[in-house]
């Protein structure tokens, strides 16, 4: 499994295990997804304190004791500020979350915390107090957010003494809008509407590593979540060439849409969401395959993309 340095500064593999989804699975399930993932050399866990309420972590924390992984051969990131209706990146949720995920995890450190989603009702400065705090304890030891546009990460950074590793965001061939707007620039065209504040372009000027949630979902105009694109028959242009490409690089579909995102300059991270230790050696074919500038865009039209 290749490598890359989230922020210039953390080394984890190209690849990272979301592990939503993990925790109404049958624990011996869960046990071969992530002895697989660990035989593949993704060393990288993507965790969040509302996914299964908490659950997630308590299942993984569970079978890293049954397998008797050692610590320092993972790499656990967690996520903050999402509350039943609202957004709390207060210093004292921000603290108090941590302090009951390394409960739930059985660990005595987090390697990375990304604040979930925007507050607006955060301060700074209050932040900067939490994160001091959590890493002078030893309990987190890089920071990161996930879903924010530039302007809120400068205002966040103008008061930060650490460096924000990670923005985790939404991309998949089926969701580009931050490679659209660039593309669509000076035209009339409603791709070019700056929904992110140019956010793909920030992050690779600041050295802030981006991480594909959802790399396989596609969504409605109203950015719900629908379902895997693959292999779904309302995609039939671009199962068509995520199948011709597969054929010629003898990977997986699964590889094929993975290798699109990590084709892109930024080096990004994709954190694929799969519960199947079979289905995650299929997407860890990708990065054996290096798709040419004219496959990339390819893809990119048959998933219903223009170029203008």
């Amino acid at each position: 499994m290749k490598k890359l340095k989230l922020g210039n500064e953390l080394e984890v593999s190209v690849i990272g295990l979301g592990c939503m989804r993990i925790w109404n699975k049958p624990l011996n399930s869960i046990e071969e997804l992530v002895s697989t993932s660990l035989e593949l050399g993704i060393n990288f866990f993507d965790h969040a304190d509302i996914y299964g309420a908490g659950k997630s972590e308590e299942v993984f924390a569970q079978v890293v004791k049954n397998l008797k992984i050692s610590r320092d051969k993972i790499i656990i990131q967690t996520k903050c500020g999402i509350r039943n209706g609202f957004y709390d990146l207060s210093k004292e949720h921000i603290v108090t979350s941590v302090e009951k995920a390394l409960k739930r995890l059985q660990t005595d450190y987090i390697d990375i915390l990304l604040l979930h989603r925007p507050d607006t009702l955060m301060e700074p400065e209050k932040v900067a107090e939490a994160f001091s705090y959590l890493h002078s304890k030893g309990l987190v030891r890089y920071f990161g957010v996930s879903n924010f546009n530039p302007m809120q990460i400068e205002l966040l950074s103008s008061a930060l003494n650490y460096k924000l590793l990670t923005n985790q965001l939404q991309l998949s061939l089926t969701n580009t809008g931050m490679i659209d707007f660039g593309i669509f620039t000076n035209t009339k065209f409603p791709q070019s509407v700056n929904r992110d504040g140019e956010v793909l372009e920030y992050c690779r000027l600041k050295g802030i590593t981006i991480q594909a949630w959802s790399p396989f979902q596609y969504g409605n105009e109203q950015g719900n979540i629908q379902g895997v694109f693959i292999d779904d028959p309302q995609f039939p242009e671009l199962n068509l060439k995520l199948e011709e490409l597969a054929n010629k690089y003898n990977v997986s579909k699964e590889a094929i849409a993975t290798a699109w995102i990590l084709r892109h300059p930024a080096k990004i991270q994709p954190i694929v969401g799969t519960t199947s230790a079979e289905r995650l050696r299929k997407i860890a074919q990708a990065v054996g395959v290096n798709l040419t500038r004219q496959e990339w865009y390819e893809l990119y039209s048959a998933a219903g993309n223009r170029i203008p």
